[in-house]
């Protein structure tokens, strides 16, 4: 077994239920790092807190952010970040959502909303059922993608997900897919770990992920990140 590099997200995954990150996924990270094993972040958060987080945890591997719109490594693309998709079809969701949703657009959309390049975001105060409302006569409906990452609503281009700019990433820097360790626990996850030969579950994670995962982790959070590291990197 040959792990070139490891693919894991944020929220859920390396951080407890409250968005706190766990040092136990930090001292597994940094232990794959020094065994020569590049850690690639994988989130649906802006590319800021996910620099923030690759850089404090000491992570080398890239990052890709917004659920796959966006990714940046340093040293490429001449250090910019690298949008992989235009938010065409999401700005035109967001008007219609500001007509359809009134003042409940302002309520619930997630504040980072101003950071973000190819998504928006809203807050789990607003149902999911409202939203999947609000969008069903909007025109470019097919385009769209709505994703629950357990800590927010991601209203994302179909043109790219997680896997797909994780792919993208990886082949840019000659790693092979079959060889990258994939780790997560929600439904926006399912797309990258389904284009990679391992595939880890956290113990928190929904049933689908366990149901298409390689291992399912015993421990949850980022006790599971650095069960999952343990058991097949190190």
């Amino acid at each position: 077994m040959t792990i070139e590099a490891i693919a894991v997200d944020i929220d859920g995954t390396i951080t407890d239920d409250t968005r706190k990150i766990c040092i136990s996924a930090i001292e597994a990270l940094r232990k794959a790092e020094k065994a020569g094993i590049p850690t690639i972040i994988v989130t649906g958060n802006v590319v800021n807190y996910a620099y923030a987080a690759e850089v404090l945890i000491g992570c080398s591997g890239g990052i890709v952010c917004e659920n796959g719109g966006v990714v940046f490594k340093e040293g490429e693309n001449n250090n910019a970040v690298e949008t992989l998709v235009e938010k065409d079809f999401v700005t035109s969701a967001e008007n219609h959502l500001k007509e359809k949703l009134g003042e409940k657009f302002d309520i619930h959309a997630s504040h980072d909303n101003m950071y973000r390049l190819t998504e928006t975001v809203f807050y789990k105060t607003l149902k999911r059922e409202e939203l999947e409302e609000a969008l069903k006569d909007f025109k470019y409906l097919d385009e769209l993608e709505i994703y629950d990452s357990g800590f927010a609503l991601h209203v994302t281009d179909r043109r790219v997900n997680k896997g797909t700019s994780l792919k993208y990433l990886c082949e840019r820097n000659g790693i092979n897919m079959e060889n990258v360790m994939a780790i997560g626990d929600s439904q926006n996850d399912e797309d990258f770990l389904k284009q990679v030969g391992y595939k880890i579950a956290v113990g928190n994670a929904e049933d689908k992920l366990k149901e298409i995962s390689t291992y399912a982790c015993k421990k949850k959070y980022g006790d599971g990140v650095a069960e999952a590291i343990e058991k097949f990197a190190l």
